[in-house]
């Protein structure tokens, strides 16, 4: 199955959250965990009890195991490969972008199924160009993965490149959902090319909206985004969407069964999108 098929029918199954894993020093100092490899990997082991199967998808955030350096990258991959075939779809957050042959390496370091860090999907920058993203793109239909492309985000620095106008006469962030679109042409149920859009943006042409993708939307919940905020930036194509939350879910940790039930709340919050 594809990937915008096998997303489409864990949304079904679970609810469309998405639980940012972001193993940051003052989070595992909540915990009671060292800011160490030892207490990484605690920390992940326990969010992979917690979610695996139970949750639609999760998102490691890459920077947060390099960090520790090797040990690090080596926890994470196992994160990875602890996660797969559970049910709960991995959205690697690692944001690379580059040109030809770099680009294909990244891809092949994250897309490829046989992979040590392979992931379901990951994130990546337009910003040297729509068509940088063709080896990413190439890698995921050939490993019914998926492809999360930056298009418009919730930090302040973002508006002024992303809403600038192109040539076209369209933003840059509107060219990129207009680019997905012909990339998800005829795909059913759903395309395996995603757009990243923040739930705290100020406003969005709703009819590039239905580019018959995923649209991973972080910045829900503790970072100011709520539902409401949800429902009017993407009223027509609520169902497409992947809304993304660490902090609300992460700070009932490390009791497995109180980060189940966050993450339970916080999908029946979303159930009245």
């Amino acid at each position: 199955m594809s990937f915008g098929s096998r997303a489409h029918v864990a949304m079904q199954a679970y609810g469309p959250l998405c639980v940012g894993i972001d193993p940051h020093a003052h989070l595992l100092e909540e915990w009671g965990l060292e800011d160490s490899v030892d207490g990484l990997d605690r920390f992940a082991a326990t969010c992979v009890e917690a979610f695996a199967g139970k949750v639609a998808f999760v998102k490691p955030q890459s920077a947060f195991f390099e960090r520790f350096g090797a040990a690090g990258v080596a926890i994470l991959e196992r994160t990875l490969q602890d996660l797969r075939h559970t049910g709960t779809l991995t959205i690697l957050d690692v944001k690379r972008g580059d040109i030809g042959s770099t680009a294909g390496a990244y891809a092949d370091a994250y897309l490829d199924d046989d992979a040590p860090m392979a992931a379901d999907a990951i994130t990546v920058s337009p910003y040297l160009g729509f068509g940088s993203l063709t080896p990413f793109f190439a890698a995921a239909e050939k490993n019914d993965a998926g492809v999360f492309v930056l298009a418009f985000t919730s930090n302040p620095e973002a508006i002024r490149y992303q809403a600038a106008t192109t040539s076209s006469g369209m933003s840059v962030g509107d060219e990129v959902l207009v680019e997905l679109g012909h990339a998800n042409e005829g795909a059913d149920p759903m395309g395996s090319f995603g757009a990243v859009i923040g739930a705290t943006v100020a406003h969005l042409d709703t009819q590039r909206l239905e580019f018959n993708g995923p649209i991973l939307v972080p910045g829900y919940g503790a970072q100011g985004g709520t539902v409401d905020d949800l429902r009017r930036l993407f009223g027509t194509v609520t169902d497409q969407i992947v809304p993304s939350t660490s902090r609300d879910v992460l700070s009932k940790g490390p009791d497995v069964t109180a980060l189940r039930a966050a993450a339970a709340a916080t999908n029946d919050a979303l159930s009245l999108l």
